[in-house]
């Protein structure tokens, strides 16, 4: 599917509501390649919004799958007390902190019936039988790696394509393996630095992600030996994406840094600090997506009030930079600061050799 792009970029699977089918459509008339977000969805709001998407006349687009983990059974009662002011804050009740495998058997059939083009996957790699099923229906494999170890595995499952996240990039970090602890304690390679380890250990074609929101990023990570640039920050203030607007309007004051947090689902994730990542981050528990569903009512709360200050801004470290256009627009624009950024780094080198 990147060779067959009209453009190398590709509108990042944003779970929670930014993704939909709009996005996907709007993006594709300029020649970009979109994702939707499987995470979170429901089978049928999944086959819905696949159904849309084809309406709309995109023929060539992928879905993202979670790759569910194994129950720890890591306590979160402790937190859930911390949390309990912030309910009561809204309004709200806590929400049950369960363990479930967010339907990924019955979407991974879902869109083994619907042959989609690509389907990547997120926390982990899938078994390399469904590899196999997905192949024969001439569905893409695309698995989300953080380090070379991660992309080795990948690799061995029959995976097409890899897709390089950065530390840099906003929402969920794609890790295989929830660590406890802090999220640093797991490796994190910026985005060119783990182009490079990555590419060294595997020859499948790459895709980077993290903290691009300009053409010269995407000059950049192709110079680097992506095969394309995947985009989500970049397209959270379009018209056609399904933020929230209390984040909508966070984005647009840009005076809020990005940091790691467990705080809101029990896995490390990149957004703008508000108080519920200031003060609940240091005792969140490794447990997704039990605090996921813990906390869940309390972000739905905040945000229909409107308060930014109890939900998942989720966001990557260069949001600042990403303007508000219309997904076509975007793109159009991305591509020609690409262009123009090769040739003034082309003009340079030329004129010093």
């Amino acid at each position: 599917m990147i060779a067959t792009s009209r453009v190398p970029l590709i509108v990042a699977p944003m779970a929670g509501g930014p993704s939909t089918p709009e996005l996907l459509a709007a993006a594709g008339s300029a020649g970009a390649f979109g994702f939707l977000g499987a995470g979170y969805l429901s089978v049928e709001a999944l086959d819905g919004q696949i159904e849309r998407t084809r309406a709309l006349g995109v023929d060539a687009f992928g879905v993202n799958l979670f790759v569910p983990g194994a129950d720890a059974g890591v306590p979160v009662g402790d937190y859930a007390e911390r949390l309990a002011a912030e309910a009561r804050r809204y309004g709200a009740e806590l929400g049950q902190p369960r363990w479930e495998d967010d339907d990924y058997p019955a979407k991974a059939e879902l869109l083994l019936a619907r042959r989609v083009p690509v389907v990547s996957f997120t926390f982990g790699h899938p078994a390399p039988e469904l590899v196999t099923r997905f192949k024969a229906v001439g569905t893409e494999v695309w698995v989300t790696v953080t380090t070379p170890a991660e992309a080795r595995l990948a690799a061995g499952v029959g995976a097409d394509v890899l897709v390089v996240q950065g530390m840099e990039a906003g929402g969920h970090r794609g890790a295989f393996a929830n660590d406890p602890g802090q999220p640093g304690a797991a490796p994190l390679y910026g985005l060119l630095a783990a182009l490079r380890l990555i590419g060294a250990v595997t020859e499948l074609p790459l895709v980077a992600t993290g903290g691009l929101v300009h053409g010269a990023d995407v000059a950049a990570v192709l110079t680097a030996g992506a095969a394309a640039a995947q985009l989500g920050t970049a397209f959270l203030r379009c018209p056609e994406a399904g933020t929230q607007p209390a984040q909508r309007a966070a984005l647009a004051a840009a005076d809020r840094e990005t940091a790691l947090t467990r705080a809101f689902t029990g896995r490390p994730a990149r957004g703008l600090v508000n108080r519920v990542l200031t003060e609940h981050s240091p005792a969140a528990p490794a447990a997704y997506p039990q605090l996921h569903h813990l906390t869940r009512p309390v972000r739905a709360a905040a945000a229909k009030a409107g308060d930014p200050e109890a939900m998942s801004l989720w966001a990557g470290q260069t949001y600042r930079l990403a303007p508000e256009l219309p997904a076509a627009e975007l793109v159009e624009l991305l591509m020609t600061q690409a262009r123009d950024a090769w040739s003034r780094a082309c003009g340079r080198w030329l004129d010093q050799s």
